[in-house]
């Protein structure tokens, strides 16, 4: 270090240091001051930078970016230090650091910290306990995004599947008052022309086709198109009008040329375009009412799966079914679950589990996410549950390309990460550990090689008091 007084005094000055003997200052000799200009990037996220910082003066913004924003973490001004966690760690940086005033900075390399902390124990004292709170602050932090995180993945999915059903009952809601209005006009003609006897031959046929739709067989497209086309035709030879919109609901209804034929004999011939148009328009207030109805139920269906997903209105430790979480998370990532060949191998005869059910399926949202990241959203994943001697087991395996080895020995390391900088906190698997291990008494362990990656959560189903 430079051996301008000054500056030395300046350095002694710091509160780290203000406790040392000029005996001890030997310690920090191998530092230097550094002075930078305001607006200085002195490093980016994910950098090893190698060095411990401390500012004299002037101001250091420390920033990191999640989902592509950029998030204040921390200022730190005159008389604060930072770096330490990088290098306790060794692991790269976790924030950006850029200088927000002209700046002095003290520092001193990795190789020198280490030597510092084992001769100087006052200040390796106040750097193991500022990098604990720190590591609590950050991992805090960066929980409550992971929790975020989450909570969007499941926000994603939610709003991605609900779209489809309720676009579907507004559009078949229109077509319903559309239909009815038609109904009614119909109906206000075909009084003027029916006798009650022939009334009575179209409610019969309506009553008839009513119940036909209800037991209909299902069609392939070939045989429905074919069908309509033969109905249309006979309907337009008949001067039917939009003959070749409505064929289709008489196809659905399993009505053929034959009854058809057989109703159009017992009505006078003037009636028969209004008998059939309002024959078909009851029809289809019946398919209408069965889209709404699959439609809302359907939302319905969507708003229990997040109820149990997220164990709304019960108490946060409970029995629960495993089964239960795993297909609400999986009704919530279903958006990112498309294009994925998805298999379940469920053992129904495990016992429930006493269990903080919203937490546990953070970590089934976690796992199986990562898996669809694995096999690029295109691959096959399997769920399966199964029991083991006395243990609850969780099994969720991918044909991605697998973790490789260098990987695998950092995969529960806090804040370690092979996603690009501001794509993922590095916490989930901690996170996932922490809720299965601390919280439920259980264990989650992996295996991985090309083609296969397999990931176990053991979950005691008796716990030890």
């Amino acid at each position: 270090m430079t051996t301008d007084k000054a500056i030395l005094e300046q350095v002694r000055s710091a509160p780290l240091f203000a406790g040392l003997t000029d005996e001890q200052l030997k310690c920090i000799e191998p530092g230097e001051v550094i002075d930078l200009p305001a607006g200085t990037a002195l490093i980016s996220e994910g950098d090893k930078y190698t060095y411990f910082l401390v500012m004299l003066t002037g101001e250091l913004r420390l920033s990191r970016i999640y989902d592509r924003q950029e998030i204040l973490m921390g200022v730190i001004k005159p008389g604060m230090f930072t770096g330490e966690i990088t290098l306790l760690l060794d692991v790269a940086w976790l924030v950006s650091a850029r200088v927000g005033k002209a700046a002095r900075i003290f520092r001193i390399g990795q190789d020198d910290f280490w030597r510092m902390l084992s001769t100087c124990h006052s200040v390796a004292r106040q750097i193991f306990q500022s990098a604990a709170n720190k590591m609590r602050n950050v991992e805090g932090y960066s929980q409550q995004r992971e929790k975020l995180a989450s909570l969007g993945t499941m926000a994603a999915g939610l709003a991605h599947e609900l779209n489809n059903p309720a676009a579907a009952a507004h559009r078949a809601a229109a077509h319903l008052r559309e239909t009815t209005d038609k109904a009614q006009t119909l109906l206000c003609q075909l009084s003027k022309v029916l006798t009650h006897e022939q009334w009575q031959q179209l409610a019969f046929a309506a009553q008839d086709a009513t119940e036909r739709l209800s037991r209909a067989p299902a069609l392939d497209h070939l045989e429905r198109s074919d069908r309509a086309d033969k109905i249309a035709t006979w309907l337009q030879a008949r001067n039917v009008a939009a003959s070749w919109d409505l064929a289709p609901t008489f196809v659905s209804a399993d009505v053929d040329i034959p009854w058809l034929e057989e109703l159009a004999g017992k009505l006078p011939a003037e009636s028969h375009a209004d008998a059939l148009a309002w024959l078909e328009s009851r029809l289809n207030l019946k398919l209408l009412l069965s889209q709404i109805e699959q439609s809302t139920g359907r939302i319905a269906e969507l708003v229990k799966a997040v109820k149990s997903y997220s164990y709304m209105d019960q108490s946060p430790m409970q029995e629960v079914d495993i089964h239960d979480g795993l297909e609400s998370t999986l009704t919530m990532l279903g958006h990112k679950l498309k294009n994925v060949t998805l298999r379940r191998a469920y053992d129904r005869s495990i016992p429930r589990l006493m269990a903080y059910g919203s937490e546990l399926n953070q970590v089934w949202t976690n796992l199986i996410d990562n898996a669809i990241d694995a096999v690029n959203g295109t691959g096959k994943i399997c769920v399966g549950t199964c029991q083991e001697d006395n243990q609850l087991v969780v099994e969720i395996v991918d044909n991605g390309p697998g973790i490789p080895p260098d990987v695998q020995a950092h995969m529960f390391e806090p804040f370690y990460t092979t996603k690009p900088v501001g794509s993922g906190t590095g916490l989930g698997l901690i996170i996932s550990n922490r809720i299965v291990a601390e919280r439920h008494g259980g264990e989650i362990e992996f295996e991985s090689k090309p083609g296969e990656t397999r990931f176990k959560v053991r979950l005691p189903i008796q716990r030890k008091p």
